[in-house]
């Protein structure tokens, strides 16, 4: 039986444009607790607070953000090690690198899917090669996964479509997206949800505001369609101080709940 873990990543130093997403791990959960909604995801399955092992949040120090990816790699794998499932609350883009370094310790065999906007596959971006615009350059080339599909995409530059090629990654922009045919797996899936994904109308509450997204409903209807077992998931860039009354939390929450409930019922 999966066991759930909830685990924070208070981290946004390799942002750029703004920061601010390092703020939002504690606005997801208290999202979660909302009593406006409740705890049952569209799958029938209950995933309130009780059902997650709620690790806490691992937050950059001053002075020593250098550590932060080793940080989030060893908690992240002290999880694993556990049996435990985790879901992972950002925190910027970045974040996913380390924690795809400590899956693929023990998931050698891992599909990723990815939605958002932004393919963040820069080889670096103004100089980082961390940077939330290259974690999965990262994860590529070190084979941290054996396929990448990406879903939303609509800003995807010259270099990061040579990237996309180089790379072998099966991108599905936007424009496309009604077209696309349906996503089929043979592996493990982990899902890795930055929210910019969403069309800003139903998520403000981010740092790169692209238009033309996804709707709230066609992120949930590609989750529930995922026909292989989710083994983890991070849910990043929330930028609280971009939000519009909690509505991008409240949305975070709700991608929260839909990936639990997934990964509660297993692959079909």
């Amino acid at each position: 039986m999966t066991r759930l873990a909830l685990v924070g990543f208070r981290s946004d130093a390799n942002s750029s444009y703004m920061r601010g997403a390092a703020s939002a791990p504690p606005l997801i959960r208290e999202a979660l607790r909302c009593e406006s909604s409740n705890c049952w995801s569209e799958s029938g399955i209950e995933v309130g607070p009780d059902r997650f092992f709620d690790a806490g949040d691992v937050g950059e120090e001053p002075g020593r953000e250098g550590d932060t990816p080793a940080r989030i790699e060893a908690a992240i794998g002290h999880l694993l090690d556990q049996g435990l499932a985790p879901i992972s609350l950002g925190g910027d883009h970045s974040i996913t690198y380390p924690i795809l370094r400590a899956f693929a310790k023990r998931h050698p065999r891992l599909t990723i899917l990815h939605f958002d906007a932004h393919p963040d596959i820069y080889d670096e971006f103004e100089g980082n090669r961390l940077s939330h615009a290259c974690p999965f350059a990262r994860i590529m080339e070190e084979r941290l996964a054996q396929r990448l599909v990406q879903v939303g995409i609509r800003c995807a530059t010259a270099h990061q479509r040579a990237q996309v090629q180089r790379f072998g990654v099966e991108m599905i922009e936007m424009k496309d997206f009604r077209r696309a045919a349906p996503l089929r797996f043979e592996t493990p899936v982990y899902v890795s949800f930055d929210l910019d994904a969403l069309d800003p109308a139903f998520a403000p509450g981010v740092a790169h505001r692209e238009p033309g997204g996804l709707s709230t409903r066609e992120a949930i209807d590609v989750i529930a369609a995922v026909d292989a077992p989710i083994v983890g998931a991070d849910v990043v860039e929330l930028n609280p101080a971009q939000d519009v009354s909690g509505m991008t939390a409240m949305v975070a929450a709700k991608i929260v709940k839909e990936i639990a409930g997934r990964m509660l019922a297993g692959g079909d």
